[in-house]
């Protein structure tokens, strides 16, 4: 398995690439936590099995994919909130 984490303003995205068992390729994962000065940190989503499951050649792509699926949902959560 492979890791990675990025800052995006109040959250922290997680992002994992797995290998997929009896196949060829790397599946992602995204876990995306907010946290914020004073408060307990509170995770606002969770996907194991990003695109559907579909396999990445490289754990580089699936890794980019991820965390490009956890700004998606920082910028929709900012983007509601205000």
């Amino acid at each position: 398995m492979y890791f990675d984490e990025v800052d995006a303003g109040d959250y922290r995205i997680y992002a994992g690439a797995t290998d997929r068992l009896n196949s060829y390729g790397y599946v992602a994962a995204v876990v995306v936590i907010r946290m914020r000065a004073g408060l307990p940190r509170q995770e606002a989503y969770r996907e194991e099995n990003l695109a559907g499951g579909f396999c990445w050649s490289s754990p580089a792509e699936a890794l980019r994919f991820a965390i490009n699926a956890g700004r998606d949902v920082v910028m929709c959560r900012v983007g509601a909130s205000a």
